[in-house]
Formats: C-alpha cells, structure tokens, sequence
C-alpha cells in the first residue's frame, strides 16, 4: 500500500502544475548549463594542454636554433683557422714555421681576434700529428702528446667533419683562465690536405657554457619548470641547479626527434617534451610538473563551476518565479470554480490579465453569464410548462363530469330511439374521452385524428351543409405518437374564423405529411382568411413563444390587445405545448390571403413510441 502511494507520488501526472513548471524550467535551464560547463572544461582542458605543449615546444625550437647559431659560428670559425695561411704552414712545416717572432705574433692575434669578436669562444688550440700544438689561451698540461687524446682521435675518425664532443672529462688541456670542465663545452674538426685527404691536425674550440646558459634560463615553463640541454647519450649538457635530473632515459624518447612523455622522478609526476637538433645533435627537453599544468586546469574548472553554480542558482530562482507567476493565476480560477461548484453563480474573475489566463478568466465569466440566463430560461419555461398542465388539468376536471353524464344520455336516447341524438351523444362522448386520455400528454396520431373526427362530426351536425371536410393520412402513421388536443384548436379557429365568415359552404382539408424526420399536421380552409396586418400580429405572438424576454413578452401582449385573447390564445397554447416539449426547432407556421383561405402546419417530430422521437437522437 505504502509502495503504491509512494508510486503514484512520483507520477509526472499526479504533480501540480507549479512543480511541473519548476521542473520544466530547471530542466531547460540547469541540465543545458551542466553540459555545456562540462564540454567547455572538457573542451578548454584539451586547449589550455595543447596551448602549454605547443608554447613549450615553441620556446624550446627558440632555443634549439639560438644553439644551432653559435654552433654554426664555432664551425666556420674552424673553416677559417684551417685555411689561414700562418696555420697551414704551421700544419706542413711544424714550430719552423713560427720560429720568427713576428710570425708567431701575427698568428697569436689571429687566435685572438676569434676569442675578442666571439665571447663564447673560451680558447683554441691547433694540434700537429706529431704533437706539436700552437694557442693563443690553451696549453698541454703535461709532456704527453695530445695526439693520443679521445678527442683529437674522434676528430681524425671523423675526417674533417664539424663534430661536438661535449663536456671535456680528463683531457690533457686547460687554458689560463682555468675553466672546469662542466663550465665549457668542446668541439673539434680534422683539417685534411684535399688532395690526399691526409689529416694535417684537429682543431679543438672550447665553447663556454654560459651562452647556453644565458639562451636556456630565461624560458620559464609554469612555476616550477625549466629547459635542459643533453646530448646523444642522455648526458646533460646544461640544466638549471634546481634540476632533479643528472640524464635522461634516450630510450624513452624513442627515433622521434620531437615528442613528449612523462615519468616520475623522486615521487613526483613530471612531463617532458623534447627537441633534438639535427646540427648540433642535441635534445632540449622542457621539464615541468604534472601537477602544474594540472593546476591552471583546476583554476579554469573552478571558474567554469563557479559559473555553472551562478548560472543554477539563477535558474532555480528564475524557475520558482515563472512557476508562481504562471501557476498562480490558474490557482486562483481553480478557487473561483470551486466557489462556483458551491453554488457562488453571482462571483466573476478580475479581467485585469491581457495573456492566455485573462483569456479563460473572461470565457469564464462569460460562461457563467450565460449559465445564469439559461438557468432562469429554464426555470421560466419550466414555470410556463408547469401553468400549462395546470391549465389543461383544471379544463380536464368539467368534461371528465360531462363525460359520465353524456354516457347516461345516450343510454336514456337509444332507449328512446333517438338516433340522430345518439350518435350526436357518441361523438361529443368519444371527443371527451379522448380528451381525457387518462391524464396522459402524448396519444397516437390514430386517437388525435377520432378526436378531430368527432369534433368536425359535431360541427357539421350544427353548421348542416355549410361545412364540409376531409382527413387524410399520407403514410403508415400506426405506431406514432403526438401531443394530444394539437388540432382542435386549430380546427376551431378554422370554423368560427374562417368558415363561418365566408358565404355559401366551406371546406376544410386535414392532412397528415409523414416523412422520416418530420411529421407535418396541415389545417387548410377555404374561408376568409385574415389581412396582412392581423397575419403579422399572429406570427409575432407565435415567434414569441416560449421566450420570457421582456421585448417578445412586449410584442406578444400587443398583439394580443390588437387582435383579440380570443383569436390567438388556442393558436399560442398549441405553440407553447410543442416548443416547450420538443424545442424551437418545431411549432406552428400560417399562411393566409384576405378572402382567400388559411393554412396552418404543424411541425411535430416523429415518436414511434411514448416518450422516443427522432429529435432526440
């Protein structure tokens, strides 16, 4: 049970429209705002990551090119020692060559001016294959032959090619400023005879590090990263003091010249994006931490959910007033029909709305406006309908008397042979008791036509020859059903006012027109008839009934006094009982020409048995 209840509370259907509307506009407004603030983090997190790696790699291309370009300058500097005069005939002649002091002198400031135009150049020395060396800054250490030093042989084995050999690691070498091995960085090339291809000497060039230095720190990447220079090996070249690395994994960076990667170094995740130059043989590697990248990613996702919280926060607010202002005026028609539905028909809804609300508030008002008029319709045609039986049962009280007492006449008439009297008695005897019909409303069209029958035969046995007349049922009428005492009246009225005014003999015509939907009574006489004026006065009377608006009541009581109670009151009773039974829609319609006759049509729907007629279908 509690499960059910519990089901049926979250039914969409079962909320009210307020929490319909709320939920309606946070879905609008909220559900959008979190996917958009979601894709854009997704979405910004890939720039803000793409944006870093391409600046660094940006920064560290910079670098490599500012490297290349003092590399280049070291070889040509080694392309103009070699083809310098003084040093070619010290490679051919050895110390003869410069045993003039003022040779000597001219090849020292040749030297010189490298180490003057170029500050990276810490010194350079050029070494004979038999150990002779001439420098300007550098000097052998010792007495051993610098030939069989690693890097004048890599520089025979290169043969002639521009080679970087690192930082210097035990070499017989030094220079008067006494630089450490980790402040310079060494580069040779074998200076060969062109035509036998036979290596003349090498030429070592110390390059100092503090130009690498001064290219490298200066590139910040983040907070905390930094560029680092290593070679070939992995071994580092230059790298800040702040540096966690002495070298790098080459298997981690694979055959790709450029490319990034990320390993843990001392418990901390960091990222590396790398560049090797081709020249130089170099790699620059950026190095900063996961987590700062990480970082300026948080700090963008903190705005984004500030943002999306704003934007909810309003939303909410937003939503609980749209859903107030919209649900609460349909609140307040929803109290004024319940008000209504106690019986409160007198209360109306302010029209101050011009939206769809205002729109309903006044088909509202409008609806009880019209409720109300049908309501006292109702009950005046009710009240009409309810004078009507009482009319028709205070006219039933005196032939019901008379009925009884025409039956001890006719007995006492046929006793006496009296025939003409008899059948007079039978005729006035059927007329009443179809008349009374047990107090019942609807009787067949059969009976309603004896009724008339006796009524004419009456008539005639009074008016002799002067009045003639005809009955006529075209088609099966068996089984229907008609208000009682419909023709009477107009039959009357036919005589008294029709035939009895014309001179000689008159004929009046009863038909009975059967259709599907329709069943049509005509009264036609060929007596007098009545002027346009009189004619119009008894429509106006008959359009009037049963409506109790003061206007028709108006025309009605005029067109009474004008032509007479008597003339039209059988014509507007006949009116009243079949507009008040069956509607408008059905009732009497007269056609009449001055000396010309009268023809009076009922309009009566077909009921093939009491209280079933087509009209209700």
């Amino acid at each position: 049970m509690v499960f059910k209840q519990l089901q049926k509370s979250f039914q969409l259907n079962n909320w009210s429209i307020r929490y319909k509307l709320i939920l309606h506009f946070l879905l609008i407004s909220i559900l959008p705002s979190l996917v958009i603030g979601l894709l854009m983090g997704w979405i910004v997190n890939g720039i803000v990551e793409k944006q870093v790696n391409g600046h660094t790699m940006q920064l560290i291309d910079n670098v490599n090119k500012s490297l290349d370009y003092y590399a280049g300058n070291i070889q040509n500097i080694s392309y103009f020692i070699s083809m310098n005069p003084e040093i070619q005939a010290f490679l051919s002649e050895g110390k003869a060559a410069i045993d003039d002091d003022h040779e000597e002198y001219r090849m020292s400031k040749f030297l010189q001016s490298f180490t003057t135009l170029y500050s990276e150049v810490a010194g350079i020395i050029v070494v004979r294959p038999n150990g002779d060396y001439f420098s300007n800054e550098m000097y052998a250490r010792t007495s051993e032959s610098l030939t069989e030093e690693t890097w004048y042989q890599e520089a025979v084995r290169a043969k002639g090619i521009f080679k970087i050999i690192g930082h210097p690691a035990n070499r017989n070498v030094t220079t008067h400023s006494n630089y450490k091995d980790n402040e310079v960085v060494s580069v040779v090339r074998a200076i060969q005879d062109p035509d036998t291809q036979k290596t003349l000497g090498v030429v070592l060039i110390d390059l100092k590090l503090r130009v690498i230095a001064e290219t490298v720190r200066d590139v910040r990447l983040g907070k905390s990263g930094y560029l680092m220079v290593i070679n070939d090996k992995g071994e580092s070249i230059y790298a800040p003091r702040n540096s966690k690395l002495g070298s790098l994994d080459m298997a981690m960076m694979g055959q790709q010249p450029s490319g990034m990667f990320s390993q843990t170094v001392e418990s901390q995740k960091l990222q590396f994006i790398y560049q090797k130059s081709s020249f130089t043989n170099w790699t620059t590697v950026g190095v900063f931490a996961v987590q700062d990248s990480v970082q300026e990613i948080k700090d963008i996702n903190l705005y984004l959910v500030t943002f999306v919280f704003i934007v909810c926060m309003l939303g909410i607010a937003a939503s609980y007033y749209l859903s107030h202002s919209i649900s609460r005026p349909i609140s307040q028609l929803a109290s004024f029909m319940r008000k209504v539905e106690e019986g409160n028909m007198s209360i109306r809804i302010p029209e101050e709305r011009e939206d769809e609300i205002g729109l309903l508030g006044r088909s509202f008002n409008k609806m009880l406006s019209q409720m109300t008029r049908l309501i006292s319709q109702v009950w005046a045609e009710q009240r009409l309908k309810r004078e009507a039986e009482l009319r028709s049962l205070q006219a039933h009280i005196q032939p019901h008397f008379l009925y009884n007492t025409l039956d001890t006449i006719q007995w006492l008439a046929r006793k006496d042979g009296a025939k003409e009297a008899t059948e007079m008695v039978e005729a006035l005897s059927k007329l009443f008791r179809i008349g009374l019909s047990k107090g019942q409303e609807m009787i067949p069209l059969a009976d309603e036509m004896e009724h008339i029958r006796s009524y004419l035969k009456i008539q005639q046995t009074r008016y002799k020859d002067k009045l003639n007349y005809s009955i006529d049922v075209a088609g099966n009428g068996d089984d229907l059903y008609v208000l009682k005492l419909i023709l009477q009246p107009l039959v009357e009225n036919a005589i008294y006012h029709g035939i009895k005014e014309r001179r000689g003999p008159g004929m009046i015509t009863i038909r009975a027109i059967i259709s599907e939907e329709m069943l049509e009574l005509a009264i036609q006489d060929d007596g007098a008839g009545m002027t346009e004026a009189r004619l119009e006065a008894l429509r106006v009377v008959l359009d009037a009934v049963p409506s109790v608006n003061e206007t028709n009541a108006a025309q009605r009581a005029a067109a009474e006094r004008s032509e007479g109670q008597t003339t039209s009151y059988g014509l507007r009773n006949v009116q009243e009982r079949i507009r008040l039974s069956f509607g408008e829609t059905y009732g009497i319609t007269i056609e009449s020409k001055e000396k010309a006759g009268t023809t009076v049509v009922i309009k009566h729907p077909i009921i093939h048995r009491k209280g079933q007629s087509t009209h209700d279908a």
